[in-house]
């Protein structure tokens, strides 16, 4: 079963998307402004998950994910995001080794570019290794203000 809702967030609309069972879609998005009520028990679930994040009363999520796209290391790097605790940032580079591949820093980096579950799979927490916040699909604004909320900037 497929279904999809369109929630309203402090950054914006956030698409979320569902099958089988498991998110498989968060994404920030153009959409309505109004939003599409989410109507499963999962999208809601979600829906209410990401509102008490925003809330700053949520640091871990609860949801069940699949990854049904992405090439074997863009699930490896998505799940190895999850490792990051909230409110730490970790560089590329330590994710690339915490990947079991020390030297591919760039790889992580476009892996984190197609991240299909934005703030769940924390990508925002990924960093230069200077400091520097970079790249972040939802723009720089949104990575900086997600850092802001978990007290990590």
């Amino acid at each position: 079963m497929k279904a999809a809702a369109v929630i309203l967030s402090p950054l914006g609309p956030m698409l979320l998307e569902e099958t089988d069972g498991a998110l498989t879609r968060l994404s920030f998005c153009g959409g309505s402004p109004r939003g599409k009520a989410p109507e499963t028990p999962l999208l809601q679930q979600a829906a209410a998950e990401l509102a008490a994040y925003f809330a700053g009363n949520r640091r871990q999520f609860s949801l069940p994910l699949a990854f049904p796209e992405g090439t074997p290391w863009e699930r490896l790097v998505w799940k190895t995001l999850l490792a990051i605790p909230y409110g730490e940032t970790r560089t590329y580079a330590q994710i690339a080794a915490m990947a079991g591949r020390p030297t591919a820093c760039r790889a992580v980096g476009a892996a984190n570019r197609k991240n299909p579950l934005a703030v769940v799979v924390p990508c925002h927490r990924v960093i230069g290794k200077n400091g520097a916040l970079t790249g972040y699909a939802g723009g720089l604004w949104r990575k900086k203000a997600l850092l802001k909320l978990e007290g990590a900037l």
